[in-house]
């Protein structure tokens, strides 16, 4: 028998090298007797590949300087556990960016009016992390508690040109301030049949498919595909995507899904028309997938969960552009990531 010592690491990516180290892999060749596999020569190149750049990763932590700080905008923040999966796919992203990560849990309640008069120094430090970050990042969540305070940070960042990415709820959030301050959509129609269910004339609705009183069950769940849309090759989000081809010949993504609302397709062509790109939809054209404002360095929203397949070779696309967007080196990412597609090999 054969004692491993895993002592503590800088970080856990460096665990896999100190128990290669110590002969870890020799060990489980030996009793797997994997030495009597045939294994092909394209998939041993593969493996040493892989190996090789997780070394570099991993052992490159150590020596990276350059922050880049993000400003979650969320309101589990008694529970940041809430966002792990969140916040490990920033951190893949800054990763591969080579960049060392900074994030600032601000609670959106703190962002709202109310918060200054019942708590002004945390309305202030809230607001100061928000305006200074370079990049601010609305998670998922359910319910109207802090929304209004997404809504106010979804509208810094528009206006001020600071990298934005929301997921599901966070894209939600984007629609109906770009609704509200744009479009001049009154309320209530410009909020979500979530926070309001008293009407259907509602910018965000209930799934037609889904009864708004029974929620046990009803969310739209698993693998499914996002069609891009027909003039998004301009697209910031859609050139770090390495898209598949539906059936008809459409270029398409498959992203994971969690969600019971969605964005009502009968504002959409009002919304576009002031400049909201819905540049992902789903098969039939009527769900709207993904958001991206053209003219901003970095402004996406997705109704999906990218965390849910980020890796830490393979960091999802939508944080990796954020990331790459906050550092000001998206166009160098991009680049690269072309010219990988380009090479047919993956990083």
């Amino acid at each position: 028998p054969q004692v491993l010592v895993v002592r503590d690491m800088p970080t856990t990516y460096q665990v896999p090298i100190l128990l290669q180290e110590q002969g870890l892999l020799q060990s489980l060749k030996d009793i797997l007797r994997i030495d009597a596999l045939t294994i092909s020569p394209v998939l041993a190149t593969k493996g040493a590949e892989i190996w090789t750049t997780w070394n570099s990763l991993a052992n490159g932590l150590a020596t990276v300087t350059d922050v880049v700080e993000i400003a979650l905008v969320g309101k589990y923040l008694e529970c940041p556990d809430s966002y792990l999966s969140v916040v490990k796919s920033v951190e893949h992203a800054a990763m591969r960016c080579k960049k060392k990560l900074k994030i600032v849990w601000v609670d959106a309640e703190h962002l709202e009016p109310e918060s200054e008069r019942a708590n002004p120094a945390a309305y202030h430090k809230a607001w100061h992390d928000v305006c200074t970050a370079s990049g601010i990042l609305v998670p998922g969540g359910f319910g109207q508690r802090g929304t209004e305070g997404m809504m106010k940070a979804a509208k810094w960042a528009r206006e001020n040109g600071t990298p934005y990415l929301g997921i599901c709820l966070g894209m939600q959030i984007a629609v109906i301030e770009f609704a509200r301050n744009v479009c001049n959509i009154p309320v209530p129609v410009s909020t979500s049949q979530e926070f309001d269910a008293r009407d259907e004339d509602r910018i965000i609705i209930s799934m037609p498919e889904h009864h708004p009183g029974q929620l046990g069950g009803t969310m739209r769940l698993g693998l499914r595909p996002t069609l891009w849309q027909p003039d998004s090759e301009w697209s910031r989000l859609r050139a770090l995507y390495a898209s598949t081809t539906s059936a008809d010949g459409q270029s398409q993504i498959l992203e994971r899904h969690r969600h019971r609302y969605e964005v009502n397709p009968n504002y959409v062509s009002t919304l576009e028309s002031k400049g909201l790109n819905f540049i992902g939809k789903d098969e039939t054209g009527v769900r709207q997938e993904i958001i991206e404002l053209k003219d901003h360095p970095w402004f996406v929203g997705v109704q999906y969960h990218p965390e849910y397949l980020s890796r830490v070779l393979h960091p999802s696309k939508p944080y990796l552009g954020f990331i790459a967007a906050s550092a000001g080196m998206l166009d160098t990412i991009t680049a690269e990531i072309v010219k990988e597609k380009t090479a047919n090999t993956s990083f």
